[in-house]
């Protein structure tokens, strides 16, 4: 039991001067390094306390998967639709992890809340995953569905 002691002094032996001089800082640096004590961060209080600074960016309605039959499909198009919010969020699309451009091909609408992926003149090569990424300021959210076009045995 005599062997004890000196271990519990070693997180002071680290900064002697800090200890020195008031007892909190080494209370602080004894509180980070006890595991459980959950760090200082409560996991119900950010999303509490961050609701009352700003609206936080969500997907009201997320993308949903888009199945087609290839007869069916080529030639008509497909519609990716989410419901964002803020209305003031920044949204993108891409396809299989890469930025999609607004061409003839894809027409972006955004109407407030509304945000949908026009594809047009669907072809078996516009198969793929398609995600809506929503950015506002430094956060950012996504929304990932698949356009899947069956081909006819």
């Amino acid at each position: 039991s005599e062997a004890k002691p000196p271990k519990e002094e070693s997180p002071k032996g680290i900064s002697p001067v800090k200890a020195k001089k008031t007892p909190s800082p080494g209370d602080a640096e004894r509180r980070k390094l006890r595991p459980g004590s959950g760090g200082e961060k409560p996991p119900e209080e950010p999303p509490f306390t961050y609701q009352l600074k700003a609206v936080p960016l969500k997907f009201v309605k997320e993308m949903k998967d888009i199945v087609l039959k290839e007869a069916e499909s080529v030639g008509s198009s497909a519609i990716f639709e989410v419901l964002i919010s803020p209305s003031t969020a920044i949204t993108s699309w891409m396809k299989d992890g890469s930025n999609i451009r607004e061409s003839p091909k894809h027409k972006f609408i955004a109407d407030g809340k509304d945000r949908k992926l026009h594809i047009i003149d669907v072809q078996l090569s516009d198969a793929g995953e398609y995600t809506c990424v929503l950015r506002l300021g430094n956060k950012e959210k996504t929304s990932t569905a698949k356009l899947i076009v069956e081909g006819i045995p």
